[in-house]
Order: C-alpha cells, then structure tokens, then sequence
C-alpha cells in the first residue's frame, strides 16, 4: 500500500512539474507582438507599407489606369470604369483598407512616442504616412473622418464626424512640419525594418517635404489657400532649402522595391495571369510612347529576351492600343497589352511597381512652380530634369542627351508657349512618371484638367471625368448622421460632385 502512494504521489509531482513548464512561458509564447501593446516599432513598420501599397496597386491598375487611359477592361457589361460606369462596390476596398493601415501608423505613433521605446524617426516616419494615406483618403472621396478616425478600439467612437478637406489638408500639413523637425535629429532606426530607405533617415526626410511639394501643389488653386500654398513652395525651394531638405535623385524616390521574396511579393501576383493579360493597352498611353520612340517600350535596345522594360506586348510586330470610352457595340480589337509574370519582364513582378512618390514627379511640380512664377528657378530645366529621371528610373544606363530626345520627340520646351501649352507639356510627360503611382494621375487630371484626354461616344456620366468616389454603402447606415452632414456640407454623394481642392 506504502508503494502505491509513493507512486501515485510521484506521478502528481512530475504532472506538476510538466504542467508548470508548460505554461511558464504560455503568455509570451502564444502573444502576437504586431497586434499587442508589446509590439515594437521595428515590427509595424513594414506590414502596414507593405499593407497600404497592395490597396494602392490593385486599384491603380483596376481603376485609375482605365479613368486615366492607360488600359481598357474591354467588353460591353455594365460597371466599365473606362466609360466612367461607376458602381458603388467600387467604394469600399480603398475606404476600408486605407483606414485599417492607419490604425497601424497610428499605433507605430503610440509605440514610438512612448518612454521604453521613444524614437523621432519612427514618429516620424508615422506622420509622414499618415499624411500620404489621409491624402490619398480625402483626394479620392472629398471630406472624411480624419480627426475622429480610428478610435473604434480605444475610444469606442463608432460614429466618427467628417472633416472639411479645408481643415484636413491644413492639418496634414501640420503633420508634415513636425515630421520634419522630428527626422532634423537623426535618430537610427532599424535598416531591416524599413523596405523604403533600409534605415535611411535622411532620405525619408527628403521623401516628407517632397510630398509636402505634391499636396501644397494640388490646393494652389484654390482661391482662399493660393496665397499661402504658394509662399510654403517658396520657402520649401527658395527661401530655406537647408530646413526643407528635398529628393536630388531617384536613388531617393520613396519606393518599396519588390524582391520576390515574402513578404515582399508584389500584390499584382494575386491578379491572375489570364485576368492580367485581358486588358488592352489604351490608345493614348501607348501611342504617344510610340511616337516620340520612348525607350521604355524600345525592343531591340532594352529588355530581356526580345521584351521591353514595361512588359508591354507588341501586336504583329507594332505597339498599337484600344481607344478608350468606346461605345457598346463597336467591339474593336484588343492589340497590345502587359504581359503576365510568365514573361522575363513584366510588371506584376517589377520591383518598382511598389511606387510611393519618385523623384521625377518632384522635376514637374517644380517645373509647374516655376512655369507659373511661383519661383525664380528656370521651368525650363526642371521640365528636362523631369523628362530624364522619368526614364532613367527604368533604364539607368540610358545616355541619350535629353534635348536631343526631347527634340526629336517633338516635347521640347518653348518658352514662348502660353501657360496652358507649358501645362500640357509638362502634365503630358507628368503622367508617364505618374505611371503605377497610386491614384495620382486621376488627382492630377482633376486639378488640372492636363494632359487632354480624347473623349469617346461610350463615355458616361455626361462625359465629364468623375470627381471622386462615393462613400460605401455600409456608412449610410453604420453612421448616419454624420454622412448626412457630410453630404449637406460636401454635396450630393455622387461621382460628378468636386472636393473642396476642384472647387473654384
């Protein structure tokens, strides 16, 4: 009996001691530190860039490029966003997706700021995204939650108001000034963590106030801020460069590079390769690369194996498109189009596709700035600079003397131009560094009507480029009150209502 217990007792013991071992470390074991207060700054990061460039690629190829005439999703059903059928579903993927990453800026913010993790680039690195995606929010939609957004979790505010786009690009501003005093220090952060710069802190600054440069532009003309928006540009390139540090090449574009390898896989490998290959290349993108013999499409000089550095596939030994906007019924021929990732060069696997802003983009909002008087600087060089780093992004080693290009493209600059000629010219090459940025060509033609886009019988909505996207469905009745203020003060909540910025 005495060896019975002695056994049953040591039995309990050692489950004792397995159980304690077990569970010593559970806590930590099994505690997901991206989505817990334990997370730190270096492991926010890249998920959330990662996260909001999937939104910014899937809908910059499936809505923005066929607006802006880049492809056509050719066919005859309804919702054909090259027509400018827009259905309401189109609303909520960017709504939904771009506030989901700002809960994790917002949350790299709190964990930066707080005392056992306190670090100014991490901060600041927050703002500046913070900045780009509410940019890209109330550019896309007009006014929005901004002040109240994202405090379902912590403050339980399931209704948040809609802010004027007045009061949110003034305070995205605001953003971007302290982002820049916080970046001044220097402060090192972990190069792993950061798929941009590897760490770079000096190029993130640049990268700031160069998007400051794109949104001071995109209200300069709006009567009430003109003033203002003006004198920033001014002081940002003029007055005090040496406290606005901006871009000086495009080794300081803001791009996620690709590389193949997770989570740095490209979003545009979710898209079938048969979905890929369906959509024709419009009419206005490719010809005017035809015409001026742009080597970004240029078969026997560049590219692996026969293929251009834009993927694109010629059709019977030429590069033809579709015409956007046509009419149902008139079914033309689908030619050239991009290839999928089964090809040696395509763009569902091109480590640039994950633009953010790149540096020839800054060349023509300079050279806008400069077009206009805004500052002293020639437009002139800047338009050159602008044409030059746009190909030389793709193509480094490319040596050809830009005005001699320019020239025999026929885009060269005149000086004697009216401003409206100037703003063609350089809105023109603009949307070719604009290619695979986000929304950014559809907010640039809003603005400012460049570069002119043929019109085809098919178009809807009176043939007038839509203005925005509607809100979701789902806010209608999630929050109501709040939508019905926004619509009051905004307008009807349809796509022919223009944001405060289009607004004379």
């Amino acid at each position: 009996m005495k060896k019975i217990t002695y056994k049953i007792t040591g039995v309990i013991l050692m489950f004792s001691m397995m159980l304690s071992s077990c569970t010593k470390d559970f806590e930590e074991i099994n505690t997901d530190p991206n989505n817990t207060p334990n997370a730190l700054p270096q492991q926010l990061l890249a998920p959330a860039l990662v996260g909001t460039l999937q939104y910014n690629m899937l809908r910059n190829r499936n809505f923005n490029n066929e607006l802006m005439q880049v492809s056509v999703d050719m066919g005859d059903g309804d919702g054909k966003v090259f027509r400018y059928d827009y259905r309401s579903t189109w609303a909520d993927y960017l709504y939904n997706g771009w506030y989901s990453e700002l809960t994790n800026f917002k949350d790299l913010y709190k964990i930066a700021s707080d005392e056992l993790n306190y670090n100014k680039s991490y901060i600041g690195i927050s703002l500046i995204c913070q900045s780009w995606i509410y940019s890209m929010l109330t550019d896309t939609y007009g006014d929005i939650p901004y002040f109240e957004s994202n405090q379902a979790r912590d403050l339980l505010n399931y209704e948040p108001k809609f802010d004027a786009q007045k009061d949110i690009y003034f305070d995205i501003f605001k953003k971007l000034e302290e982002a820049n005093t916080l970046l001044a220090a220097n402060t090192a952060i972990v190069a792993s963590s950061d798929p941009v710069y590897q760490g770079n802190i000096a190029k993130w600054r640049k990268f700031g106030n160069s998007l400051y440069l794109r949104l001071l532009l995109r209200v300069s003309g709006k009567a009430e801020v003109a003033d203002a928006a003006i004198a920033k540009i001014k002081e940002i390139v003029e007055v005090n460069p040496g406290s606005y540090p901006i871009m000086q090449s495009n080794d300081e574009s803001a791009i996620l590079k690709w590389t193949g390898v997770a989570p740095y896989t490209s979003p545009l490998l979710t898209v079938r390769e048969q979905d890929f290959r369906a959509l024709g290349i419009a009419t206005f993108f490719i010809s005017h690369l035809v015409d001026w013999n742009d080597p970004r499409i240029d078969i026997p000089t560049y590219g692996s194996n026969g293929i251009n550095r834009w993927g694109i596939a010629p059709y019977q030994g030429a590069y033809l498109g579709v015409p956007s906007g046509y009419a149902p019924g008139e079914n033309p021929e689908k030619k050239s189009y991009f290839y999928s990732n089964t090809s040696t060069s395509s763009i569902m696997t091109e480590p640039l596709a994950g633009m953010i802003m790149n540096y020839a983009e800054l060349k023509f909002i300079l050279a806008e700035a400069a077009a206009k008087g805004w500052v002293s600087s020639s437009a002139e060089t800047y338009y050159n600079d602008g044409a030059l780093n746009s190909i030389t992004l793709w193509l480094p080693t490319w040596s050809v003397p830009i005005t001699t290009f320019l020239a025999a493209a026929d885009i060269q600059w005149d000086n004697n131009a009216t401003l409206d000629e100037k703003m063609e010219k350089i809105h023109l090459l603009k949307y070719y560094a604009l290619f695979l940025t986000d929304m950014q060509q559809w907010f640039e033609y809003r603005r400012t009507g460049h570069p002119v886009l043929p019109k085809g019988a098919g178009l809807r909505n009176n043939g007038e480029m839509p203005s925005r996207m509607t809100y979701p469905v789902y806010v209608q009745s999630t929050n109501p009150t709040r939508y019905k203020e926004a619509v009051t003060a905004q307008g009807s909540d349809v796509i022919s209502t223009k944001v405060w910025w289009q607004k004379p």
